[in-house]
């Protein structure tokens, strides 16, 4: 056995360190997530494609202030941030990412520091890590949009409020940074902003005699000097266009409220959120109720009121997009890390402790020492009670629920197993990579049911609470991994990156402008980003002269009597130079 521990002994050193240094620990877990690739990246359309090439434009152009022939309806932070990030790395996809990747860690990294607060320090690691792997929440970390930036503005707001209560001594610095990240939110994502501030009224008014956050002076000075960036671009717009710079921020926010998009109702997030935040909303919804059982001294309204706000004002809001429930994110995986935690420590760990008490008591030795097992349960939150008592002779199983979720998602794995082999045999090369990625999720489901086995049946002492835990962050892990590698997180549109690439096409974009023909949708978008020298936009064919080469689309040539000839296609566009009629 000596032999065996001394093996093990630098594995338990690593993992002794990485336990006495969280933030490492939450690096090492979280940055491979995001900068696992294929090898290609291509942009998303649309909304990653429109901040890609207005902040190309404005490098282009030189005008930071206003590149565009007409008031602009969003406030230009995602713009200045993406562009900057063009200037010091070049412009491409990557470096238009690295924005949204810094505000992902230091995200995971603050959701650690305010779980540390609301619920305690071991739980607060396992929100972080649970935040890591919500599906949508690292797909939009990799993405080139202000979601994930402007969230991070805001849990950096909550902590500051929590850090104001705890230090009163400095609660005018704490204020101030609260407010300059608000101010600053504004400048990242227009009126935006307003929701999770509203969100976080209950909290500010209600525990008012408390905290008298709102009576500081420093938060609203901190407020005003954060939009201070944004009050100079509306100046120096308004010195353009007038009032109609205003009018169309304004415009903007009613006619995202005046109607529906995509025929999203009312229901939307009641199933958008299980579905993009699988399997952790289902825990977050234990927590939920945990913690409304038995609040939480001091910061019950940010922790469950903040989150139930929040989605009440999503719900009610017109327009109802996935990426708009980005902000509940951090707080579906602190609720989940209650819920998950209690399902281990309580459920688990009891069970353990009644058939240990039982085999000890048939050999005539004391239970009296065999209660002291880890415990994993957050300060203020509820146990759950022995129903048979500590030396009852045998105890049944408290719930079979975690031994039927283990199994279940044993199950999803099988299935996931055989989806994959079957597309992998019957599948063309399109399949195969999702092929890969089943495969690969599905094994790596197998550990969950196998840590239950050899627990329960096989009687592996070793295997605590902490790896059944393990059995549900290390298969969401993997298969997040294998679909970065795969290029689903990162190569949204390969076939367009694919045809400009080629020789003949790349020789001709680098080397003459290329005009647009009225295109519009996701293709002028993509377009737009990845033509290196752009010509005049204009309505019909019969506008460009000889020689010159156009984007168009497919229905716009049906008809047309100018001769051209078509150098590639993609999609519904074609790429042709415009011949003499002579």
């Amino acid at each position: 056995m000596f032999y065996k521990l001394q093996f093990l002994y630098p594995t338990r050193l690593t993992m002794g360190a990485l336990r006495a240094f969280p933030y490492i620990a939450l690096l090492i877990w979280t940055l491979p997530l995001l900068l696992f690739s294929s090898g290609e990246s291509s942009l998303m359309a649309h909304d990653e494609g429109l901040y890609a090439w207005r902040s190309r434009l404005m490098i282009e152009t030189g005008d930071w202030i206003h590149p565009w022939t007409t008031p602009h309806h969003k406030t230009p932070g995602p713009y200045w941030l993406i562009a900057s990030f063009y200037t010091l790395f070049g412009m491409s996809e990557a470096s238009g990412r690295l924005p949204s990747m810094i505000a992902g860690v230091l995200s995971v990294l603050l959701v650690y520091e305010i779980g540390k607060i609301l619920i305690g320090k071991k739980l607060a690691w396992l929100a972080a890590a649970i935040l890591s792997v919500e599906f949508l929440w690292l797909q939009y970390c990799r993405l080139g949009t202000p979601d994930v930036p402007v969230i991070f503005l805001v849990l950096l707001a909550i902590w500051s409020f929590l850090k104001a209560e705890l230090h009163p001594k400095y609660r005018f610095a704490w204020c101030a940074l609260a407010g300059l990240s608000f101010g600053l939110g504004f400048l990242i994502r227009s009126f935006m902003i307003f929701v999770p501030i509203i969100a976080l009224l209950p909290y500010l008014i209600w525990n008012h005699r408390r905290h008298r956050h709102l009576a500081n002076p420093m938060l609203y000075i901190g407020f005003v000097v954060g939009l201070i960036p944004t009050f100079v671009w509306l100046w120096l717009t308004w010195l353009r266009y007038g009032n109609d710079s205003f009018a169309q921020l304004i415009n903007f926010v009613l006619k995202l409220g005046s109607g529906e998009r995509a025929h999203n109702g009312l229901e939307f997030y009641f199933w958008n959120l299980p579905v993009k935040a699988f399997p952790w909303f289902f825990f977050s919804l234990i927590g939920l109720v945990l913690v409304i059982r038995r609040p939480i001294p001091r910061h019950q309204l940010i922790l469950v009121g903040y989150p139930l706000v929040l989605f009440a004002e999503l719900s009610f809001f017109s327009t109802r997009l996935s990426h708009y429930s980005l902000f509940l994110y951090p707080f579906i995986a602190l609720l989940a890390a209650v819920g998950l935690n209690w399902l281990s420590a309580k459920q688990i760990n009891s069970k353990w402790t009644a058939s240990l008490q039982s085999t000890k008591i048939q050999n005539g030795l004391r239970p009296a020492a065999l209660t002291k097992l880890p415990s994993y349960s957050p300060p203020h939150l509820p146990t759950a009670p022995n129903p048979q008592g500590v030396g009852a002779p045998s105890s049944p199983p408290p719930s079979s629920f975690p031994r039927n979720l283990s199994y279940g998602f044993g199950i999803l794995g099988v299935l996931l197993l055989v989806a994959g082999i079957v597309a992998f045999v019957w599948g063309d090369a399109q399949v195969d990579k999702y092929a890969i990625v089943a495969l690969v999720s599905g094994v790596s489901w197998l550990i969950l049911p196998l840590v239950w086995i050899s627990r329960y049946q096989l009687g592996k002492k070793f295997l605590t609470s902490r790896y059944w835990l393990a059995g549900w962050l290390v298969p969401v892990w993997i298969s997040l991994a294998a679909a970065g590698s795969s290029g689903f997180l990162g190569d949204y549109n390969p076939d367009v990156k694919a045809f400009i690439q080629q020789p003949a096409i790349a020789q001709i974009l680098h080397s003459s402008p290329i005009n647009f023909v009225d295109i519009g949708g996701k293709s002028d978008v993509l377009l737009k980003f990845y033509t290196p020298h752009h010509g005049k936009r204009v309505k019909q064919v019969s506008e460009l002269p000889a020689s010159s080469y156009a984007w168009v689309p497919v229905k716009k040539m049906t008809n047309s009597v100018q001769p051209y000839r078509v150098l590639g296609s993609i999609e519904d566009v074609i790429l042709i130079q415009i011949l003499s009629k002579y």
